[in-house]
């Protein structure tokens, strides 16, 4: 055997050794995802304007990611991105939900939960979900299924789509929580079934004002998308709900503490309605969404520290991160824009929410787990989010099925900061489909989100952008006229995984 075949065998040798070796240890995983919280969000990210102390801690104690991406810069089809492995373009029904969307992710998906239960985790959802829940005409009044249960989790504390959308209850384990049957409850996205005054009927009443589209039933003196009726007990407080979830996330991290578990904590904060506790109201001085973030940064607090209380913090990998970039006035006058001062909430990105630029996918990335992972270490490494459902279940030991998590790569080395590189490339979905290549970015022609608010689109014209982010992060220097090899060699790749989507798992490697 020649001496450069010898080293290629021991180097992986070394690389099977050290990763049965951590599937042996069998750590916790607690993964905390937040709801429109942008790279700039965050002040390890670099920002002073607004103190994020306790999510900060897990870069200090671990690994902060420069170059980390969710798959799409909106909430769901990120979201079914992650849990399955695969992008939501890929199949239809996947943008954003309706509150009575049935579910989305068929129980006979093999996703993240399932992969961690098959090798014996405690699989726990709590807080926003966003996936749709049942089939058919959804019956709240009886228990909702299919659900979380039936892909993977063993238990679930849902907020059923988003605060701004009815119902507006939580869900356990599949059933209305304080449901009354002599108030049974109601929900319509077509036909108004609630006769009560609606936010667009009367508007002065609202202790926050819609802007645009949230103008239909009224819970807790905000007004929402989609009609509800009945559950008046069941229905939430909204200055209550960070408080809610939290403890529930607390509750399944003590009744799991023996065992290796899986907690998939997601966070309201900082989506609209922005309605945070009276403990954050006014605190930040920059509004109702500088209040909800540090909020967030409280239930983050939370988490940590009853991980230390039981000392479990050595033998847990903590994964910090969001489902999109930001967002300003997102339908409700919460005066996001008038108060946002020196804060840039996307850094020096272009775009946010809803946009294929950098500032759409591009989110805070934070990885801990001590004696595994550097403390204070950064990485560029390329890395999606999608790459969550084979790298973890690398790490704990699962076998993924031929066929499932077709978009997932095992990723592990880059999370656990052992791969400065990471991905070659990665697809961004918002309406239309960018490609990130190494430093290299392309976006087809389309009307792009360019602002957080108020929404401005700009037109990209054929053959489209091509940006070279060493250059510009900001992605302000089209390349499409001076790079032609580079650009024909995006296109190329870009309509190849549209038109060959069955193979994408198979392009760049």
């Amino acid at each position: 055997m020649k001496i450069s075949q010898m080293k290629y065998v021991l180097a992986l040798v070394a690389l099977l050794s050290s990763s049965l070796s951590l599937a042996a240890e069998r750590p916790n995983i607690v993964l905390i995802y937040t709801d429109d919280v942008g790279y700039g969000d965050v002040s390890c990210n670099g920002q002073s304007t607004l103190p994020t102390p306790n999510i900060d801690r897990i870069a200090a104690e671990g690994l902060r990611f420069t170059d980390a991406h969710c798959s799409a810069a909106t909430c769901t089809p990120s979201r079914f991105a992650l849990l399955t492995g695969q992008y939501a373009f890929r199949q239809a029904g996947t943008g954003i939900a309706r509150g009575n969307a049935n579910l989305i992710i068929k129980p006979s998906t093999v996703t993240l939960a399932s992969l961690l239960k098959s090798t014996g985790y405690a699989t726990g959802v709590v807080g926003k979900w966003h996936l749709g829940l049942g089939e058919g005409e959804v019956d709240w009044n009886k228990e909702v299924r299919p659900g979380p249960n039936d892909i993977g989790f063993d238990y679930h504390f849902l907020i059923p789509a988003t605060g701004d959308r009815v119902p507006c209850v939580y869900l356990e384990q599949g059933h209305v929580v304080d449901l009354e049957p002599a108030d049974p409850i109601q929900v319509s996205y077509g036909e108004r079934i609630d006769h009560s005054p609606s936010g667009e009927e009367q508007p002065d009443t609202l202790k926050q004002k819609w802007s645009h589209g949230h103008n239909q039933t009224i819970v807790n003196g905000i007004s929402r998308i989609g009609w509800m009726t009945g559950g008046q007990k069941a229905r939430w407080i909204d200055e209550d709900m960070a408080d809610v979830i939290t403890h529930k996330a607390i509750r399944f991290i003590d009744d799991h503490k023996q065992s290796p578990f899986f907690l998939f904590f997601s966070t309201h904060d900082i989506h609209v309605p922005r309605v945070p506790h009276s403990r954050f109201a006014g605190r930040s001085g920059l509004g109702l969404r500088g209040d909800a973030m540090l909020q967030l940064d409280w239930c983050v607090g939370e988490i940590l520290s009853r991980l230390d209380a039981l000392d479990l913090t050595k033998n847990t990998l903590v994964i910090f991160s969001s489902d999109n970039g930001p967002v300003l006035d997102d339908g409700y006058h919460d005066e996001a824009n008038e108060k946002l001062g020196d804060h840039r909430p996307n850094s020096n990105l272009r775009g946010g929410k809803y946009s294929l630029f950098e500032g759409g996918t591009r989110v805070p990335f934070l990885v801990r787990w001590p004696g595994h992972i550097e403390a204070g270490a950064e990485s560029d490494a390329l890395f999606g989010q999608v790459d969550l459902a084979a790298s973890l279940a690398s790490l704990t030991g699962a076998s993924i099925p031929n066929g499932s998590c077709r978009d997932s790569r095992d990723s592990l080395a880059a999370l656990l900061g052992q791969d400065s590189v990471g991905r070659d490339h990665l697809i961004h979905e918002a309406g239309q489909l960018a490609l990130r290549l190494g430093k290299w970015k392309f976006i087809p022609p389309a009307n792009v989100r360019e602002q957080l608010g108020p929404w401005i689109n700009t037109k990209i014209s054929a053959p489209g952008a091509l940006y070279d982010l060493s250059r510009m992060v900001a992605e302000q220097e089209n390349q499409a006229s001076r790079d032609a090899q580079q650009l024909q060699l995006m296109q190329d790749l870009h309509a190849k995984i549209l038109k060959q989507s069955d193979q994408v798992s198979e392009i760049g490697q």
